[in-house]
């Protein structure tokens, strides 16, 4: 480890701009890595017992199941359900729907203040039914890293070598702050929390909508939806991390200091989008709308 730190620092003293541009890169496509896990677990936990509740008043510890169940038609299954049987892709075998009651299954089945009578056999872990989509392996997509990288590569490597170094010389020389001091530390985070930071947001959520195939009207939505709970939240995190950078850090190894946080960031942001139009998201923006 200490002699890769060393290699490191020869190529930041021979090559600054090349080694913070790949160094950029690869923690970034690291980091949407960590991203995708991150997204593919919060996926599957998602629909959660109590979310089953509000759609149809179900309880008991199959009643996620049943409500999947009953709102699928034969053909969603991939058969016809038949009282001697079917097969299909969840090999299910339906037979004498009314014969049974739900609590017979250990589940409440309500609509409208009525139970609904069900029975089904199944051929398989029936807790594994109603969210066979959300178990599936996790795997990663390449093709989103690569892009990430790109990213890591062609706009924060280069555009984050230059600002460091250039936000430093004109607090310095320009400002005549002394290095270190609370001053100098506070207007440094002060310049990078409104100037930096929303146009690294901005142009994230802008290139990873062209990236995915989107329309400009599609980006637009996603950036007002997006845009400023991640700005609102990022803002309470970002500043604590960036006065030890400013205070403690020297100025070339900045960048990577950042960068390496941005692996913690990039699980919020692909977080965040995860979240579509969360109750959460429009509570912040009827306080804040952006239009």
């Amino acid at each position: 480890m200490l002699r890769l730190w060393k290699w490191y620092q020869n190529c930041l003293a021979v090559h600054p701009v090349k080694t913070q541009v790949i160094s950029s890169g690869l923690i970034w496509g690291a980091g949407d890595i960590a991203a995708q896990a991150v997204t593919n677990y919060t996926a599957k936990t998602h629909i959660t017992m109590d979310e089953s509740k509000e759609n149809g008043g179900m309880e008991g510890p199959f009643a996620a199941v049943w409500h999947d169940i009953l709102s699928l038609t034969p053909q969603d299954w991939g058969c016809e359900l038949q009282e001697d049987g079917t097969e299909g892709p969840f090999t299910t075998v339906c037979h004498d729907i009314l014969s049974l009651t739900p609590q017979d299954r250990g589940c409440e089945l309500q609509e409208e203040g009525v139970n609904l009578k069900m029975a089904c056999i199944l051929e398989f872990d029936i807790g594994n039914i109603a969210y066979v989509d959300k178990e599936k392996e996790f795997k990663i997509n390449w093709k989103r890293v690569s892009t990430t990288s790109l990213f890591g590569l062609g706009f924060v490597g280069p555009v984050g070598h230059y600002w460091y170094e250039g936000l430093d010389r004109f607090i310095r020389l320009r400002l005549m702050l002394k290095p270190n001091s609370v001053r100098f530390v506070a207007t440094k985070v002060a310049v990078d929390g409104f100037l930096f930071g929303p146009l690294d947001l901005l142009v994230f959520f802008t290139y990873m909508g062209f990236s995915s195939g989107k329309s400009v009207p599609q980006i637009k939505e996603d950036v007002k939806r997006d845009f400023l709970p991640a700005f609102v939240l990022e803002g309470g995190i970002w500043p604590v991390v960036q006065v030890a950078n400013f205070r403690f850090i020297p100025v070339r190894y900045q960048l990577l200091y950042v960068n390496f946080f941005c692996l913690l960031d990039s699980c919020f942001l692909s977080w965040v989008e995860q979240q579509q139009d969360a109750q959460w998201k429009q509570w912040l923006k009827s306080y804040l709308p952006l239009k």
